[in-house]
């Protein structure tokens, strides 16, 4: 069985219905704080947070856990600036909850969610894993702590890892059931959806100043659902006895804001209001990944290598959405 913390949230609930997809049992983990009930993709469901550290040993007492993957974290860059203790209580705090826990039960296998704000202002792109890690915000730092304590709890305890750094995860799944929702939304994708179905009126981009070829940011945009493949395929290199490692998740090609809005227009048929605003500091004009690696030691290859593709997903679910 295994057990997917945060799994009512965005990426967590997708990768759940992966999973199911492919056989396997699952046990999911969740405070609902961020997360949505509505999106859980199994039976076997457990309400509870990971800073109740009695309530967490029941969890691995009462089901048989043979691995993790460990969704469940604070997410937003901005909030985590203004709130750093949120972050690191949850982010952190909570996080050593749970490896303590494995370790405790014997359970040695996790796959982590990561992300590419551990690297920080890119030195070079496409960023490969190689590239320096100079996170910027604290929700980049809390990330990259964890990281590091998975490097000491593998050679402290033999606790086997696969870290997963993701670019911009987007899109939703074809059954239309789950896709994105969050509260506030902050995601440029979703934001532009918003408009496109008279939720929101405008969408508000920071600069178009940079030096790229139409002066927005450009960025890596990666389905979720291929997303939800790697895990898999990280998952099973574990439960194989793989060793631990790391590996960038994105398609290697970068879109700018501008290319999302105008592909969005045709995908939607609308119209999408925009203003141009001040550039936000630490946005860095260009990131894309280098993702040669995970696509040679996971064997993995994303499906959805069109922007078009990926949008119109996540408009089939903003038209369609349950929560």
């Amino acid at each position: 069985m295994i057990l997917i913390t945060g799994g009512a949230g965005y990426i967590g609930s997708h990768c759940a219905l992966y999973l199911k997809k492919a056989g396997y049992d699952l046990v999911v983990l969740d405070n609902l704080s961020e997360g949505h009930q509505e999106a859980l993709q199994t039976d076997n469901f457990c309400h509870v947070d990971l800073a109740d550290i009695s309530s967490l040993k029941e969890v691995f007492k009462k089901y048989p856990i043979k691995a993790v993957i460990h969704f469940a974290a604070s997410c937003y860059v901005g909030e985590s600036v203004s709130k750093p203790q949120k972050y690191y209580r949850n982010n952190v705090v909570n996080t050593l909850n749970l490896l303590d826990t494995m370790i405790e039960s014997n359970v040695k296998n996790i796959v982590f969610s990561s992300t590419c704000a551990t690297y920080g202002n890119p030195e070079y792109t496409p960023i490969d894993e190689n590239h320096p890690q100079n996170p910027i915000n604290t929700y980049g730092t809390t990330k990259l702590m964890i990281e590091k304590i998975l490097e000491d709890y593998d050679r402290a305890y033999g606790l086997k890892y696969k870290t997963l750094r993701y670019f911009n995860a987007a899109g939703a799944d074809n059954s239309r059931d789950i896709g994105e929702s969050h509260n506030p939304e902050t995601h440029l994708i979703p934001l532009i959806l918003e408009i496109a179905s008279g939720k929101r009126e405008k969408i508000k981009i920071f600069g178009n100043d940079y030096d790229t070829p139409d002066g927005t940011c450009i960025r890596d945009y990666i389905h979720v659902n291929d997303l939800s493949s790697a895990h898999k395929l990280a998952l099973e290199k574990l439960l194989a006895g793989s060793d631990s490692n790391f590996y960038n998740l994105g398609t290697g090609k970068g879109i700018s804001v501008q290319e999302i809005i105008n592909i969005s227009e045709k995908v939607t048929g609308k119209t999408i209001k925009k203003e141009f605003a001040q550039r936000r500091p630490g946005d860095p004009p260009i990131l894309f990944a280098d993702n040669k690696k995970a696509r040679l030691e996971l064997n993995w290859t994303p499906e959805y290598n069109k922007i078009d593709d990926i949008i119109s997903t996540a408009w089939n679910w903003e038209q369609n959405r349950k929560y």
